[in-house]
C-alpha cells in the first residue's frame, strides 16, 4: 500500500502559505535512496550516479544529490546551464544529446563535460565544431527487441537513439585517430522496469560488447554508463525493485565477464531519474467540484499542466485522499482536471473514499518527470514546488508560475 509522505493536518498548514496544486518533495527520503544507490554498486571503485536532470530540473534537488555525490546527466544548454551555476561542471557532467546543435557540443566541451556521442555522423561534426576531446562516449543501439527470458521489455530498433555495433567500432577507430585516449559506452534499451534483472542484463551485453571492442581494435573502454531504465512501481501491487540486489547483479556480470579479460578497473556510470525521484515526490490539489452526469466527476485545482503522464501515456499515478486513508474505497470516480481534453484526467473509474468539495488528494510518484512535463496549454500556469525539509519544515524551491510570467515573451503587450 502507498502511503504519503504529508498528511492532511501538514497540507493544512502549507496551504497557508503556499496554495494548491503544489510540488512537494521529500529530502530525507531522496538523500536515503542516493545513499543506498551508491552502497549498491560501491564495490566498483569508479563508480558514479549521474542524476537524470530532465526528470527533475530544479536546482536545489540537484545540489541535495550532488551533496550525495552525484552528478548530472544533462541533454540540453539549459541543464548544462543549470548545472554549472550550482558548481557542477567537467566530469561530473554527462552531455547525452541527440539531434544536437553545434553551439550546445561547444557549450559542453567548455564545461569540460564528458560528451555521449549519439550517432556516428557527429564524430565528424564534433570535429568540426569544437574539436575531439581526450575523453568522449558512444551511444550503442543493438537494435531489434531487448529481452529478459521470454518477456519483451522494449524495442530498441524502434528507437532514434544509438549507433549500431559497425558504426560504433568505426566511430570508437576514428575518434582514437582524432587524439580521443580515454573511451566509455552508453546504452538505453528499456524504460521504467521494475524487475532486479535489467540492470545486471544489460551490464552483462555491454560488458560483451566492450570485450569484443578490445579484441577487434585493441581500444580499452574506461568506463560503461547503463543510462537509466531502473523504474518504480506506480500501482501499489507491485513490489519495489532491490537496488542492492540489482548492484550484486552488476557485479557478478563484472567478475565474470571483465576481469577475466583485463578490464577490471573499468569504472560503472549510472543516469538515474525515475528511481531516484519518483516516489519522493507528491502532486497536491484540492477537490473543487463534483460532477454528477453519465459517470461520478471529482474536478481538482491541478490539471494536466502540472502532470502531464495520465493524459500522454494513460499512466496510473494512485492517489490518497488525505484524512480518509482509512476509509473504504467503495466510490467509482474520474479524477479530472480543467483543461478544455477529455484526457486531462488523473484516474478513471477510480474506486477511492468519498470525496467532498475541500479535499485534499496525493498523486503519488510524481518527484519525476512531473513539474518537469509542464506546460501551458489553456493559459495554465505552472505550480510552485516545495521541499519537506529534513527537520520538518516547508520551504518553497520554485515559486508559481503568473499571468506576467505567460505574457512575458510577448514584447509591449503586459504593458500595453
Amino acid at each position: 500500500m502507498k502511503k504519503a509522505f504529508v498528511t492532511k493536518e501538514m497540507v493544512e498548514n502549507i496551504v497557508k502559505d503556499f496554495p494548491t496544486p503544489f510540488h512537494i518533495y521529500d529530502e530525507k527520503a531522496i538523500r536515503e535512496n542516493a545513499r543506498k544507490l551508491k552502497e549498491a554498486f560501491s564495490w566498483n571503485k569508479g563508480y558514479k550516479e549521474y542524476f537524470a536532470v530532465k526528470a527533475t530540473p530544479n536546482p536545489t534537488i540537484l545540489r541535495i544529490l550532488h551533496e550525495e555525490g552525484c552528478g548530472t546527466d544533462c541533454s540540453s544548454y539549459a541543464e548544462l546551464l543549470m548545472s554549472e551555476k550550482i558548481g557542477i561542471v567537467g566530469d561530473e557532467i554527462m552531455f547525452s544529446s541527440n539531434d544536437t546543435p553545434a553551439e550546445e557540443f561547444v557549450y559542453a566541451r567548455k564545461l569540460g563535460a564528458t560528451i555521449n556521442l549519439d550517432d556516428y555522423t557527429h564524430v565528424q561534426f564534433l570535429k568540426d565544431t569544437c574539436g575531439i576531446p581526450e575523453t568522449i562516449s558512444c551511444r550503442y543501439n543493438p537494435g531489434g527487441t531487448f529481452s529478459i527470458s521470454t518477456t519483451i521489455m522494449d524495442n530498441p530498433g524502434d528507437a532514434k537513439y544509438g549507433m549500431t555495433k559497425e558504426q560504433l567500432f568505426k566511430a570508437y577507430v576514428e575518434l582514437k585517430e582524432a587524439g580521443a585516449k580515454r573511451f566509455g559506452l552508453h546504452s538505453f534499451l528499456a524504460s521504467n522496469t521494475v524487475t532486479n534483472e535489467y540492470y545486471p542484463t544489460l551490464a552483462k551485453l555491454l560488458f560483451e560488447l566492450a570485450v569484443e571492442l578490445k579484441n577487434e581494435t585493441g581500444i580499452e573502454l574506461s568506463f560503461i554508463n547503463l543510462s537509466g531504465g531502473i523504474g518504480i512501481p506506480y500501482t501499489p501491487d507491485k513490489e519495489p525493485n532491490d537496488i542492492m540486489v540489482i548492484g550484486e547483479g552488476v557485479r557478478k556480470a563484472f567478475e565474470e565477464v571483465l576481469v577475466p579479460a583485463g578490464l577490471g578497473d573499468l569504472s560503472i556510470f549510472t543516469e538515474l531519474g525515475r528511481f531516484m525521484l519518483a516516489p519522493y515526490g507528491h502532486l497536491v490539489t484540492k477537490a473543487i467540484h463534483e460532477k454528477h452526469t453519465h459517470k461520478e466527476y471529482i474536478g481538482v485545482d491541478a490539471c494536466a499542466v502540472n502532470l502531464m503522464r495520465p493524459a500522454m501515456y494513460g499512466a496510473y499515478h494512485h492517489i490518497t485522499v488525505l484524512g480518509k486513508e482509512n476509509e473504504p474505497c467503495d466510490y467509482m470516480y474520474d479524477v479530472t482536471g480543467s483543461l478544455c481534453e477529455n484526457n486531462d484526467k488523473f484516474a478513471i473509474d477510480r474506486k477511492l473514499p468519498k470525496i467532498d468539495k475541500g479535499d485534499y488528494l496525493v498523486i503519488h510518484d510524481t518527484g519525476a518527470h512531473g513539474f518537469a512535463m509542464g506546460y501551458n496549454y489553456n493559459g495554465k500556469l505552472k505550480s510552485s514546488e516545495l521541499l519537506l525539509k529534513g527537520d520538518g519544515s516547508v520551504k518553497m524551491i520554485r515559486r508559481a508560475e503568473t499571468v506576467e510570467d505567460y505574457f512575458a515573451t510577448l514584447d509591449g503587450f503586459w504593458e500595453a
